[in-house]
């Protein structure tokens, strides 16, 4: 059986849909259908089949994904155990991380192991943390930045988690703002404030409706955004306020403030990783260069210190 035709069968299992595949793979859709119509007929059976527009697998088409999964991840611990053999850092290391520890953590861990194992290549995607854990099972991802607040973490046992660090979430005023001269701002505070919402990190805009909404009220979105340079664009001129990750709070300057929530809305981040590949040595270096840059920006008081929290914590992503 060919790896790669395996490989693709798997990746549509994790993924669900052909275009989901071709993405993660850098191919077009209709060469995932290729592979997978060759792989049918090695197999002699159907692995697939037509449901409205999309496909589902077959009953024989998901054993095979299972047993590829399996293959896949003893290839992948022997690649560890050559690797923990020859305690060398090299070879490629594949990190995913969402958009606010992407700019904040991850530009230095990279420079600090890569001038450290000049030998490492380190290749970075912009991934959600769901995302990132798909990655992950699906072997396209090596680490992936993930929190507690817009996922429910890994329940199958194959992934491992390395808390990084705790993030308050803040509330981010226009400078004149009548709450920006409060220590703290409570979600009640904002009920009837024009929100600017950053869909480009979905999850986390759906936490922040669904946290209005558990706090009495709907929130009232009036910018709609792709990134966070446009919401901060919206805020700085006094159109919008917004609810931000505490890694965006870098301080006040002559357009923004940022303001605490109370009670506190606190998201655990870690870094995920397959089960048992902590060993190896690309892998350690790179969970040990984020640690020493998490220590470094607390040091250099560039990351806020979570304050105490208040009389309830905020719900995360499996409905606390």
């Amino acid at each position: 059986m060919d790896l790669a035709r395996l490989r693709t069968l798997r990746e549509l299992a994790v993924r669900g849909t052909m275009a989901a595949v071709a993405e993660a793979l850098l191919v077009s859709p209709s060469a995932v259908s290729q592979q997978i119509a060759l792989l049918e007929g090695e197999m002699g059976t159907a692995l697939v089949e037509r449901r409205g527009r999309g496909v589902v697998l077959t009953l024989a088409g998901a054993r095979l994904a299972e047993h590829a999964g399996a293959v896949i991840a003893i290839l992948e611990e022997a690649r560890t155990d050559l690797a923990a053999m020859r305690r060398e850092v090299a070879g490629e290391l594949r990190v995913a991380a969402f958009p606010s520890v992407a700019a904040s953590l991850i530009p230095h861990a990279i420079r600090s192991a890569s001038a450290r194992y000049p030998a490492l290549r380190i290749s970075f995607e912009e991934l959600e943390p769901a995302e990132g854990l798909a990655a992950l099972r699906a072997w396209q991802a090596d680490i992936a930045i993930v929190d507690d607040l817009t996922t429910a973490g890994p329940a199958d046992g194959r992934i491992e988690l390395a808390h990084l660090l705790d993030d308050t979430l803040h509330v981010m005023l226009p400078r004149g703002h009548p709450l920006a001269a409060r220590p703290f701002v409570g979600l009640g505070d904002l009920r009837g404030e024009p929100f600017a919402l950053d869909n480009a990190s979905r999850d986390y805009a759906a936490v922040v409706v669904r946290a209005c909404r558990e706090a009495g009220f709907e929130p009232v979105v009036n910018g709609r955004c792709e990134g966070f340079e446009v919401v901060r664009a919206l805020t700085a001129a006094g159109c919008s306020i917004s609810v931000q990750p505490g890694l965006r709070a870098t301080g006040d300057d002559a357009e923004i403030r940022f303001r605490e929530l109370r009670p506190a809305m606190t998201r655990c981040i870690s870094a995920a990783y397959r089960r048992g590949e902590a060993r190896h040595p690309a892998v350690g270096a790179f969970l040990a260069a984020l640690n020493d840059v998490v220590g470094a920006a607390r040091r250099e008081e560039r990351l806020p210190t979570p304050g105490p929290p208040g009389p309830a914590t905020a719900p995360t992503a499996s409905g606390r």
